[in-house]
């Protein structure tokens, strides 16, 4: 019973997914014809029957009381929560008590930064995001709720299986020797014969790297790419699991016996055609295109490349935020001059648009508004910087967002824009030739990446939140298929104690506590975060803000909560490079609790090492 929906402010269904039971639920509440040809608009209109009187009520109430109400219950038990985003409202249901509020919740960020990653600066208008999200053609819509929804479900398995979306870090394959090997390809031959042949068609390798199923091996970046971002990474690699899903398995009568790993079964993409993605940077979503060039099962090459006419964004994103800073401070009160604090003169914003405006033009994008924004503001007959300039600052918003939208949007790629298919069998060719030899290895190695060697700990994660990145035992829950904790009920047992250890330490984190120690029957967890330098010595322990109840989950997928928290202490230590950690450990009760703490300690320093690796 599970329900995710997208909805502007005119109680319009931009994007809905539903699961099978809550599918039902609603045919049998509305019935639905069944009817061929008439079951999905039927559903749909009935999926707005259901909302409007909740989409509406969250207006009513943003309108007259600026507030909203974030989740409620029903009385059959089902949990409803709600997030505005500028126009947008995000609504997450269950009804099978499998999700909790913070899973809702962390759910609609995770939507939301997955519309972020494939659309970019789209989403800062509700006018565009809807036309994104709501094509005219039916048959367009159609595919693209399908892959939004697909994606959603990716992410839904791999949050449920995988660690590493369990913990919101990338995890990555322990071979110093092979990783550094394989960065140095990546930079030497694969990235500069791509960057150096003509048939790449204005597009430049910025980053490129190699994934085995979702564990990274290697990953380079080019001196002119700007820092690929952890949680950028990980919704990267959700889009990769899309493409190409694993699933890992045992086949007794392989030569690999228990060690053998199988990919699911799934319809083959074009590799040749890229993927359109707005990536984070220190200025705005920058637009890429990603291709995903699979190796072996299991195993994919991925490169991003920087597309002609990528400055264009730089600009737009600069303007935007004047416009976006000059409509707050006019929503403040703030006239004249007193609103224009803070930016440069607007002589010069004024001619800097009016240069950008005649340059657009001269590539057939046309920014209307401007003209009557120029004569309300500039003029000596306008009203200048006033509330009244508002409608004519907002009009300006959506119209760069247009240019952005022109410019960037997936449906604008060309199948000319693209990197030559033999450039690109070129590099796959490349890359098979360099791992053949290490295929199986890495293989085997994605689920033996580490062992654990304290007698009484059963499980760990630790996690680098500086980069992004963990390390950790295997899970492995299947009947047939071993782990370090054995395999079926047993490992599934213990997975779900991981599961609970992270979630709670999650909730004390959000309130403050940067330790946490408990027992749970027969086990003792631990949870610890701390801050270090760069040379590993241990900085003092500070008061950790608590976050708001409304606020983005801790993770680095959804709203990057460390990078926040790194720029929090940083402001004690501005001369040092601060770094921050995570451990989350389980042991047997029955082990003293001074062995414990001690383990935790040697354990950390055993791990501290390997991170230095340059992966990232």
């Amino acid at each position: 019973m599970k329900c995710l929906l997208l909805a502007n402010e005119s109680a319009e269904v931009l994007f809905y997914w539903t699961d099978t039971e809550f599918e039902q639920r609603v045919q049998e509440q509305y019935g639905v014809s069944q009817e061929e040809g008439e079951r999905l608009p039927a559903f749909e209109d009935s999926i707005n029957t259901l909302f409007a009187p909740i989409i509406i009520s969250c207006s009513t109430m943003v309108d007259r009381l600026g507030d909203n109400y974030t989740s409620f219950s029903t009385e059959n038990n089902h949990i409803y929560v709600l997030h505005q985003f500028e126009e947008c409202l995000y609504i997450a249901v269950n009804g099978d008590g499998d999700e909790t509020e913070e899973d809702l919740k962390r759910k609609i960020f995770v939507m939301k930064k997955l519309t972020e990653i494939m659309f970019g600066m789209v989403t800062f208008s509700g006018a565009l995001l809807r036309k994104e999200l709501r094509p005219q053609d039916t048959e367009q819509r159609n595919r693209l709720w399908k892959k939004l929804r697909s994606l959603l479900e990716t992410y839904s398995r791999l949050r449920e299986n995988d660690q590493s979306f369990l913990v919101e870090a990338v995890e990555r394959l322990i071979h110093p020797t092979l990783c550094e090997q394989c960065i140095e390809f990546l930079e030497r031959r694969l990235v500069q014969q791509i960057n150096s042949n003509m048939d790449r068609m204005g597009e430049e390798v910025l980053h490129a790297f190699i994934l085995v199923h979702t564990k990274l091996l290697a990953f380079y970046s080019s001196r002119n790419a700007s820092n690929l971002y952890s949680s950028d990474l990980l919704a990267l690699i959700i889009l990769v699991q899309d493409l190409y899903p694993s699933k890992i398995n045992l086949d007794e009568t392989s030569e690999m016996a228990e060690d053998s790993l199988q990919t699911l079964e799934a319809p083959t993409p074009d590799p040749s055609a890229p993927s359109r993605v707005f990536l984070e940077s220190k200025e705005c979503p920058m637009p890429h295109s990603m291709y995903c060039l699979p190796l072996w099962p299991g195993i994919t090459l991925v490169l991003l490349t920087k597309i002609p006419n990528s400055h264009v964004a730089t600009s737009v994103c600069y303007f935007l935020e004047a416009f976006v800073k000059l409509e707050k401070r006019l929503c403040e009160g703030h006239e004249g001059a007193a609103a224009m604090r803070g930016q440069p003169s607007v002589q010069e914003q004024r001619s800097r648009l009016e240069k950008l405006i005649k340059t657009w033009a001269g590539m057939d994008i046309q920014v209307s508004g401007q003209q009557n924004f120029k004569n309300k503001a500039f003029s000596r007959s306008g009203s200048g910087f006033t509330s009244d300039l508002l409608p004519s600052c907002r009009n300006m918003k959506t119209q760069l967002c247009g240019v952005y939208r022109q410019f960037f949007a997936a449906e604008c790629m060309g199948s000319s824009q693209r990197l030559a298919p033999h450039l690109q069998e070129r590099a796959l060719s490349m890359v098979q030739e360099k791992l053949m030899d290490w295929k199986d290895f890495l293989l085997v190695k994605s689920k033996r990446n580490i062992t654990m060697e304290f007698p009484g700990l059963i499980h760990f994660i630790y996690v680098d939140r500086s980069n992004g990145q963990m390390i950790a035992p295997s899970l492995n829950v299947t009947d047939r298929t071993v782990s370090e904790l054995g395999k079926g009920p047993l490992a599934d047992f213990i997975k779900k104690k991981v599961w609970s250890l992270v979630a709670t330490a999650q909730r004390y984190l959000q309130k403050g506590y940067a330790t946490v120690t408990l027992r749970d029957g027969d086990y003792f967890y631990c949870y610890f975060l701390w801050f270090e330098n760069e040379t590993g010595y241990k900085l003092e322990v500070i008061d950790i803000p608590s976050s708001p109840d409304d606020g983005a989950p801790v993770g680095m997928l959804t709203c990057d909560y460390y990078r926040k928290l790194l720029r929090y202490y940083s402001k004690k230590h501005q001369n040092e490079v601060v770094k921050c950690y995570e451990l989350f450990t389980v042991h047997l009760g029955v082990i003293p609790n001074e062995y414990i703490l001690q383990h935790c300690s040697q354990l950390a320093r055993k791990l501290w090492e390997p991170t230095r690796i340059p992966l990232l």
